[in-house]
């Protein structure tokens, strides 16, 4: 199995490459978040071909959850960065290196390199719960749980992204707070939905064999974390503190931040 996560890592490493140059040509690199999903629905197809005898019907049940999770978020930012440009998250973190200069370099290490090493870790339940189901059998009664938890997440990062593309498409509601839906009941209902479906991911690792789960538990634990505590909530509510004032305030006052809970009075 090694040596096939090691031909993950090599065509990962390929196409942040390519993309960096690209980076480099466009003077942007926000584009990276779209890798983010696609790349990791690229390491689920590359571990589902990798699969000795062809893969079973768990392998393929892993590939098609972290496909759809993938390529559908992947698509869903492309068009967002497309339409509003530049990231400034990235902008600040290049600033002084552009200023300086040192654009490719910092590109490279700070932003492309740093992603790959992330993306990897993150979505090794998937490569490895695929590599690891090669025999013809049925899908064990877990790994259904783990779909279950999946498409609990899958629902409110779809619809939660949906809900807010419609919010913000309307220019009635520029300056005012999402409040309706599935963001009545969560601040971030797509970073709630990213946490359960890598979590689902995971479970469905689990029913490959639990010495398989052990190995790749660090990938939900940190993508976990960086939802809650890195630059996921934390970081994102600090522009909206700032941005949306007394209105974000009492929002965040009546309204869960991660976990969906009935809003407060």
């Amino acid at each position: 199995m090694f040596e096939l996560l090691a031909v993950n890592a090599a065509i990962l490493i390929v196409l942040v490459l390519v993309q960096w140059a690209i980076s480099v040509k466009i003077g942007d690199v926000s584009f990276i978040d779209a890798f983010w999903g696609a790349g990791m629905g690229i390491l689920a197809l590359a571990s589902w071909l990798h699969v000795r005898g062809g893969p079973g019907a768990l392998a393929t049940l892993i590939f098609a959850m972290t496909a759809a999770w993938g390529f559908r978020l992947g698509i869903y930012l492309f068009l967002r960065w497309r339409r509003e440009g530049e990231d400034k998250r990235y902008r600040m973190i290049l600033k002084k290196d552009r200023e300086a200069g040192r654009f490719a370099q910092a590109a490279l290490t700070k932003v492309w390199l740093m992603q790959a090493v992330l993306l990897f870790m993150v979505s090794s339940p998937a490569q490895v719960g695929i590599l690891a189901s090669g025999a013809p059998a049925p899908i064990p009664p877990l790994a259904w749980v783990g779909f279950a938890v999946w498409s609990v997440g899958v629902f409110f990062e779809w619809v939660g992204d949906w809900q807010l593309a419609r919010f913000k498409a309307d220019p009635a509601n520029h300056g005012k707070v999402l409040d309706t839906g599935l963001w009545r009941y969560t601040r971030h209902p797509n970073y709630f939905g990213d946490f359960a479906a890598w979590w689902g991911i995971w479970i469905a690792c689990s029913a490959a064999g639990w010495e398989y789960a052990a190995a790749t538990v660090v990938g939900p634990l940190f993508l976990s974390f960086t939802l809650t505590k890195w630059s996921g909530v934390t970081l994102l509510e600090k522009g909206l503190d700032k941005s949306k004032g007394d209105k974000y305030a009492e929002y965040k006052r009546r309204t869960s931040a991660f976990l969906p809970m009935p809003p407060k009075a």
